[in-house]
């Protein structure tokens, strides 16, 4: 939506894209959970359309026409999958203590994302209302009585419960929107092909680059969920198989006019608090992304929450994810050189990108990839200080 609007695509075609982003989310997550060949990682990943590349397509889009964008989103696809196949070659380059390090940067990068959404969503008229506090703050009070006190399947579900009983008061308080649900057409097929792609190797070059942030932050995830869900550390085979799934998805979401498609950081959190990492279950939220493609009137009843339900439900998600960086950080071992490649790391990452002016010195394609991306600053250097500083025995 972000991207449309500022490109200048008319309503129709904006509809057309959102309805195949939720087709290719669906697709990318019943791949992750059911792998074809070595493309999926067989756990409970579930994926979406991909924040990190939205400032460069709007560059891009914006410069040259989406057809150079959805250009270098294919070949840039392919290029992510294949390094995806081939993961034992360099997969050594990230350890436990660098993983640790992005898992912890990606927790720190959604708090922000839950606050904006406590407060009505960024940009929002009413953003910072006391109705917005009222409903975030109930629904946030709704999963952490569920998650502390209810039992066996009820507590899994803490959550679902916080979202239904604020989503209950958002419209009780005349908070929820139900007029874009009326004049859909009952079923709409995605649209192969919006734009005809075109190749331009500068715009090749720049997506690939954020296509290798994107693949680190797979690698976290999947640390993260392994660790913080599954109660054990990743195996080679199923990162490179996320990150695979990843690449030449998001080549197929290209093909639909799509940006590239990439693990939620979100689930992660959801999957740590809940417990839930059956696959059949995750498929089964694929399923209705799907349909939410396919039926445009389902898609639309799910955009009706509030932004401010949706952050009281995150903001215990977003800081789960912390928590299982913490419990790899004390797996890991807390010798001196781990402290400095952790805390030099976060202190870097999260800083710089919190002051971008410092990167106006740097070419557009550094300010893009680093400027606003923690994840990608504090994944660089843990890679570089864990190859750089002395290896002794402690």
């Amino acid at each position: 939506m972000i991207l449309a609007s500022v490109v200048g695509l008319d309503s129709a075609v904006s509809a057309a894209l959102i309805q195949n982003c939720m087709v290719i989310a669906g697709i990318g997550t019943l791949v992750q959970l059911f792998p074809v060949w070595r493309i999926g990682s067989r756990l409970p990943i579930v994926m979406g359309i991909s924040f990190t590349f939205l400032s460069l397509a709007i560059s891009i889009a914006g410069a040259y026409g989406m057809g150079t964008l959805i250009g270098a989103v294919i070949i840039g696809g392919l290029v992510e999958g294949v390094l995806g196949l081939f993961v034992k070659y360099w997969i050594k380059l990230i350890p436990h203590v660098v993983s640790a390090t992005v898992v912890t940067a990606i927790g720190f990068s959604l708090l922000p994302i839950g606050a904006n959404s406590f407060a009505g969503g960024l940009g929002a008229p009413d953003f910072g209302s006391l109705n917005n506090w009222i409903v975030g703050s109930v629904t946030l009070l709704a999963c952490l009585l569920c998650q502390v006190f209810a039992k066996g399947f009820l507590r899994s579900l803490s959550v679902l419960v916080g979202l239904i009983v604020g989503y209950i008061l958002a419209c009780f308080m005349g908070m929820v929107d139900f007029s874009g649900l009326s004049g859909l057409a009952v079923v709409s097929m995605p649209r192969l092909l919006p734009f005809t792609p075109e190749f331009n190797i500068g715009a090749i070059l720049s997506v690939v680059a954020v296509y290798l942030v994107s693949a680190t932050e797979t690698i976290g995830d999947t640390s993260a969920l392994c660790n913080g869900a599954l109660n054990r550390d990743p195996e080679t085979k199923e990162m490179g198989a996320a990150i695979s799934c990843d690449g030449f998805v998001s080549s197929v979401s290209g093909l639909f006019g799509c940006t590239p498609i990439t693990s939620f950081s979100q689930n992660v959190g959801l999957a740590a608090m809940s417990g839930v990492v059956n696959r059949f279950t995750i498929g089964i939220g694929a399923l209705v992304m799907i349909i939410g493609g396919v039926f445009p009137v389902v898609g639309h009843a799910l955009t009706t929450i509030p932004q401010a339900v949706l952050g009281g439900c995150t903001i215990m998600m977003f800081g789960s994810i912390l928590y299982a960086g913490f419990g790899m950080m004390a797996r890991t071992g807390f010798s001196q050189r781990n402290m400095v490649i952790v805390s030099l790391s976060l202190s870097v990452g999260l800083g710089f990108t919190q002051a971008t002016e410092m990167f106006k010195i740097f070419p557009e394609i550094v300010r893009t990839v680093f400027a606003e991306n923690c994840v990608a600053v504090v994944f660089l250097l843990a890679v570089l200080l864990n190859l750089l500083l002395p290896k002794k025995e402690e």
